[in-house]
């Protein structure tokens, strides 16, 4: 006889206690009140796992445990903690409660579900390059992502100085598809760590924002954050030669301060940003050019795709939209329809 299959949320528990089971004793240091300073504010600068490095209103930092009412903390958080009188397994707090957030970026994750990448961010900088590859479709999800958030989205594209390498055609191209988004109403700067081209005018749009970067993962984030912030040294890696693909060089998200105003928030790469987390209306209402023709397919349940009456396909046919940012997000909507894990986002 085969064995009764556990249900979803039968292996949840069993994955929660062998967890707890595995979490090292200095995880659980707690204090009574009296052995706790009073309360007071914090960013959270980084967390792992469960601990948080929590910086104070005096620009000092300080490895802090979690209360377990806390469910949610992510890098950029603010919260309110308290200072022990003495040091524990080198956990100096304790995070008490965590302020409302003013934004929150998310991605989907296999295991977790929607998971939180960073809070109280106000604009978003999507870092593209030509090496590994310039690649317009993840600009778009990010894009997507970026617009169901509320925060402001800037395209970067860093490693400008590698240019020369690529043909006219190809830099043809590249251009053709940043004046898209330029024509969208996006804002598009350029830059490289190497020669330091438009590394100014990046400090620039960054000064008085709590911004993070993100793109796939070689498209060179942190030699952008090396080349804006030099005293960081970020551990940087090349592009892998054998698979074309960038390395992960961040591992945690940490926010850092700019002398001259403005935070960022440096977020672990990732080589593809899914958005199985969200419907195709959603999807829909992340290309903003496509609002003027919301509703106006003859079919309520219009694909966008080959269906008869469609007010988007007319509108691309037209040119009244890019046909290329059309055939992008009819690739995203056949990415949902194609990947099993949607269904447990959106059921």
């Amino acid at each position: 006889m085969s064995k009764k299959k556990l249900t979803k949320g039968q292996q949840r528990r069993i994955k929660a206690n062998h967890d707890k089971k595995l979490r090292p004793k200095s995880d659980k240091v707690q204090w009574s009140d009296d052995e706790l300073g009073a309360a007071q504010q914090g960013v959270v600068i980084s967390r792992f796992g469960q601990h948080a490095d929590v910086e104070d209103e005096n620009g000092n930092i300080y490895r802090c445990n979690l209360r377990r009412s806390i469910s949610s903390l992510v890098c950029g958080d603010k919260v309110l903690w308290r200072l022990g009188k003495e040091t524990q397994h080198s956990i100096r707090g304790i995070i008490e409660a965590v302020h409302e957030r003013d934004s929150v970026l998310s991605r989907p994750d296999v295991y977790d579900g929607v998971k939180p990448i960073a809070a109280n961010i106000s604009q978003i900088l999507i870092v593209s390059s030509l090496l590994p590859a310039f690649n317009s479709d993840i600009i778009d999800r990010y894009l997507v992502a970026a617009e169901q958030t509320g925060i402001t989205p800037v395209i970067v594209l860093n490693k400008t100085d590698l240019l020369g390498e690529f043909t006219d055609r190809e830099q043809r191209e590249v251009e053709q598809q940043l004046q898209i988004y330029r024509d969208i109403g996006y804002q598009v700067l350029y830059g490289s760590s190497h020669t330091n081209e438009g590394i100014s005018n990046i400090k620039e749009q960054l000064n008085q924002h709590t911004s993070i970067f993100v793109g796939q993962s070689g498209v060179g984030k942190s030699t952008l954050v090396n080349a804006l912030m030099p005293d960081l040294g970020l551990v940087t890696k090349e592009v892998s030669q054998n698979s074309g693909l960038g390395q992960h060089t961040t591992t945690v998200a940490r926010l850092y301060h700019f002398n001259d105003g403005g935070d960022l928030i440096d977020s672990p790469g990732i080589r593809e940003f899914g958005l199985w987390h969200l419907t195709p209306e959603q999807v829909y209402q992340g290309f903003k050019e496509f609002s003027p023709f919301s509703g106006l397919c003859k079919f309520r349940d219009c694909k966008h795709h080959n269906d008869p009456g469609c007010a988007l396909v007319a509108a691309g046919q037209q040119e009244q939209i890019n046909p290329k940012r059309l055939a992008s997000f009819q690739r995203i909507i056949a990415s949902l329809g194609e990947n099993k894990l949607t269904s447990r986002f959106n059921d």
